[in-house]
């Protein structure tokens, strides 16, 4: 790639993407970054990046908005999905599976468009759940992920979209390459909310305790399950690395140094110079009972793997959440940080409806709203007291009008099944409707 060639970066507005937009610019490419969410609501805003925000524009579950976001680029980074911690993906499986429409139709943008190399961010929740009931887990390998039984939700999602990158590989000439993240943490990320991830939680909760003088802290699950953490700065090089390598299969990115969440929790007690009393929720969400990356491949391949301690990268996140924190929150309000929530339905209900019955996302509202049918419902019992009642309409009417609401539910989800630059046997040719089919 020439210097100053355009590169896309989906989920700009997000916690890695935003990183990697700024590394990408500081590497002298022209970026381009896109996510769904308002420019207000993104963590980190880079004014030397074309920034493409809000469902309008930004919502690429939508097959024009991922046609307009990689018109000219030479490189994608696709990082957009619906996701955050063990709680919101425990509890929003159908949500996390919607993210393989963007997956899908960003690979079929950049084939479109010519895009000469695509990555996509997959996850070690694709991993078979057999081989991670053990806190003393085998660190995982790339083999491992097969036979398939991943995460439910959230890794079906990854590893299906991993098989979509390879087949427009063989199938279509598209270069890409995945790389299976492992628990990115680090500044300028979700750190409340329920879509947190345990790093983050942990340093929330041990700052909440220490501010409001209530020793304690919640552990979900009974703090045995093990994990291994990777600090953004790792995730940077590794995934500029991988793009720029030879690696066709997906690989392994991640930290190899296994902890327990209790000793996690005995990281940012010591940070903080405190030791709290441990309340463990036993029926919270915990995930598997242990996942730790296998670097054998990534060592073999590129001579380097992710090497900062996780003491040393705890204490970064923990310093800059502290910040956050006191900005928000005093020694008075300082316990309702204490709890984590499940991040339960996010916006669910609005995106499923938005996606299947109004021919594709909101194209001005944010992603969280509420459905029309409700807010309908609500007008009319207001509306009752003094409006008259309508006359029933004729059958012969009723029947009319149902017709044409059939007719405007097909129109509506046309644009998922429609793919205009594809063929029946799946190859790529030119619109259809430029060729004047409606098909």
């Amino acid at each position: 790639m020439a210097k100053g060639d355009l590169v896309v970066v989906t989920g700009a507005g997000g916690f890695i993407g935003g990183h990697l937009a700024g590394d990408l610019l500081k590497q002298g490419c022209r970026v381009r970054a896109v996510d769904i969410k308002p420019l207000s609501e993104w963590y980190q805003i880079h004014k030397g990046a074309e920034n493409i925000a809000g469902p309008a524009r930004g919502d690429l579950r939508n097959l024009e908005n991922c046609r307009r976001a990689v018109r000219g680029a030479t490189e994608v980074y696709q990082l957009a999905a619906d996701m955050g911690g063990m709680g919101f993906i425990e509890n929003n499986k159908a949500l996390c599976m919607l993210s393989v429409l963007t997956n899908t139709h960003m690979l079929m943008a950049a084939h479109e468009a010519g895009v000469q190399r695509f990555f996509f961010s997959s996850s070690a929740c694709v991993y078979n759940a057999d081989k991670q009931r053990d806190p003393n887990v085998t660190a995982l390998k790339e083999e491992d992920a097969y036979p398939a039984m991943p995460e439910d939700g959230y890794g079906w999602e990854k590893l299906f979209s991993e098989r979509m990158c390879r087949h427009f590989r063989e199938d279509f000439g598209l270069e890409t390459r995945v790389a299976r993240y492992h628990n990115v943490y680090g500044p300028h990320g979700t750190w409340e909310g329920g879509r947190e991830k345990a790093p983050a939680a942990i340093c929330r909760k041990v700052i909440a305790a220490k501010i409001s003088g209530k020793h304690e802290i919640e552990i979900w699950g009974d703090g045995t399950q093990t994990r291994s953490f990777m600090y953004i700065s790792d995730c940077l090089r590794g995934t500029r690395m991988i793009m720029r390598s030879g690696i066709l299969e997906p690989i392994n990115l991640g930290s190899s140094e296994l902890v327990s969440i209790n000793q996690l929790v005995d990281i940012a007690e010591e940070i903080a110079g405190i030791t709290l009393e441990r309340k463990y929720k036993l029926d919270a969400p915990r995930g598997v009972a242990g996942r730790n990356s296998d670097n054998t491949l990534i060592r073999q391949y590129l001579g380097w793997e992710p090497d900062t301690r996780l003491r040393e990268g705890m204490e970064l996140t923990y310093r800059w959440i502290y910040d956050q924190f006191v900005a928000k929150y005093n020694a008075q309000t300082a316990a309702k940080a204490m709890v984590s929530l499940t991040g339960q339905g996010t916006g669910a209900s609005e995106s499923y409806t938005n996606i299947l019955t109004k021919g594709g996302p909101a194209s001005s509202r944010s992603s969280v709203t509420t459905p029309k049918k409700a807010t309908r419902g609500k007008k009319k019992t207001a509306r009752s007291a003094a409006a008259p009642k309508k006359k029933a309409r004729p059958a012969k009417a009723r029947a009319s009008k149902a017709k044409k609401t059939k007719a405007r539910g097909k129109r509506g989800v046309a644009w998922l099944a429609d793919m205009p630059s594809w063929d029946a046997n799946g190859t790529p040719r030119k619109s259809r409707r430029r060729a004047g089919s409606r098909a």
